[in-house]
Order: C-alpha cells, then sequence, then structure tokens
C-alpha cells in the first residue's frame, strides 16, 4: 500500500504490474479490497493502481472540499500517468464517469460495473424498496443499517442470504460497516460534485465505454446500465451476468476479468 496527497487527504492504493495503467475505483458500500480477484488477475497483463477513494478504507478523510474526480486525476498526476482506463463499480462507476467528463484528456476507456450516475433522480419504485428496508431504522444503528444495506445491495431484491457464499456475505458485511463508518466521517466535509452533473451529459463521453450489471441488481441499477449503453456513443452493454448483483466483480470474477482483458486498451 502507498499513499499519495491529493484533495486534502491522503489517497491510499496498490500499484502492481506493469503496463497501459488501469485504475480501479470501489462501491460506496466497500473499498479497494473488493477488486482483489481483478487486481491478481489484470497484473499480469497491466499496470493495476487499485485505489481507496478519499476517506474511505485506508485513505484519509479531506480536511476541506473536495471532489473524488479531482483525487482520481491527482493521483494520475502525482504517479506521471497521462492517461490511464477506470474501471468502477456502482459509486466508483459514478467516479470513473465524472473523471471522464472533467478530465478527459486522461481517460481512455471506461468499465462500468453496477455503475451510478451523478444527477440520477431516483424513482418512486427505488425510493419505496429502500423506505422498505431502511424506514425504521436509525441513522446512527451501525449494525442494522450494514444489514440492510447488504439485505439491498450484495443479496438483491430477488434472493436470500442463503443463497450467498457466507464468506462473501462476511467480506462484504466487513467491507461496508467500515464504509458507512467513513461515511459518517465524510458527512462533515463539503463535496464537490460534478456541475453539470453527467446524467445530461452522458453523449460528451468520447472513449469506449463497457457497460455490465448484474442479473440479481436491483432494478434501478439495471436501468441505469440501459441509459448508458444508449447514450454513451462508443459503449456496448453485456448480458446482464447470472447469479450477481451489485458488487458484481467481487461475487463473480471470472466472466468480469474476461470481460476486462478482451476490452481494455
Amino acid at each position: 500500500m502507498a499513499t499519495v496527497e491529493v484533495e486534502g487527504c491522503a489517497l491510499a492504493y496498490d500499484d502492481v504490474g506493469a503496463g497501459a495503467a488501469v485504475v480501479l475505483l470501489h462501491a460506496g458500500i466497500a473499498d479497494r479490497r473488493m477488486w482483489r480477484h481483478q487486481a491478481a488477475e489484470l497484473r499480469g497483463h497491466r499496470r493495476v493502481l487499485a485505489v481507496d477513494l478519499p476517506g474511505y478504507g485506508e485513505s484519509t478523510v479531506p480536511t476541506g472540499a473536495y471532489a473524488n474526480h479531482d483525487a482520481v486525476a491527482g493521483l494520475l498526476d502525482e504517479l506521471d500517468i497521462p492517461q490511464a482506463s477506470l474501471v468502477g463499480c456502482s459509486f466508483g462507476g459514478k467516479v470513473a464517469i465524472d473523471t471522464a467528463l472533467a478530465h478527459p484528456d486522461r481517460v481512455n476507456a471506461l468499465a462500468l460495473f453496477g455503475a451510478a450516475v451523478s444527477g440520477h433522480p431516483w424513482s418512486e419504485e427505488f425510493k419505496e424498496l429502500h423506505q422498505s428496508l431502511f424506514g425504521d431504522i436509525a441513522d446512527d444503528d451501525l449494525e442494522a443499517v450494514t444489514a440492510a444495506e447488504i439485505d439491498l445491495w450484495v443479496v438483491g431484491p430477488d434472493r436470500e442470504p442463503g443463497e450467498l457464499d457466507p464468506q462473501l456475505l462476511a467480506f462484504a458485511t466487513e467491507m461496508d460497516r467500515q464504509a458507512l463508518a467513513a461515511e459518517m466521517a465524510l458527512d462533515a466535509v463539503p463535496v464537490r460534485e460534478l456541475h453539470p452533473p453527467a446524467i445530461g451529459r452522458l453523449g460528451e463521453i468520447r472513449v469506449p465505454t463497457l457497460v455490465a450489471v448484474g442479473a440479481a441488481d436491483v432494478p434501478e441499477i439495471r436501468h441505469l446500465a440501459d441509459v448508458l449503453a444508449a447514450q454513451v456513443p462508443d459503449a456496448r452493454r453485456l448480458p446482464d451476468v447470472p447469479d450477481a448483483a451489485h458488487l458484481l466483480p467481487l461475487e463473480c470474477p471470472d466472466p468480469v476479468n474476461a470481460a476486462l482483458l478482451a476490452f481494455l486498451p
């Protein structure tokens, strides 16, 4: 693990392999460890940077206003990397998209797994699903919020916990517990969001873009995959991956690794 000072924080990352640079950006319920399978596979073919976004994992909480997309560009600056492919899951997909829009000369490809999109208005259907799981939980009940997030995102609305590998659930729960604690600390720090947000600017993305989602993910995320595939000019959407929900790269690494090796420049 190494760190660089960007955006008022010590940004933690792993740097393995050699060749064209690939930056792995984690989900909001996780940290850079969710990419362990991809880092192990890609390191023989690319230079792989698995990053803890500001405040998450082993990165420190920024001391002032910050932007995640500027932190990614700052990492590339500090490491003298002119361009990189960005691979993002969920929140990390949002950061990857925002980086491609804010710093288009620094990004040569995007691979998006269950990506969120900045500025996307969540549907009433998703709000009702979220309310059914979180409505009776106090915001400071870390264990209950963690359990609800795992149920929503890792298990998915149409599966039962018993259908998943217990070790996967335990690992995801541990990462999510830490991520929630990080978000509580980050709540006190202003975030510079991309303006205008990405949802109205997807047509500006000019790099090859791979879009994938787990078949057991929430419907809203599958819908966003359709939006990305339709509006990003050079996007290709893979068939939904069976037996996977929101943490697709962690739950089903083999098809993800194969897709990345075939796609990345």
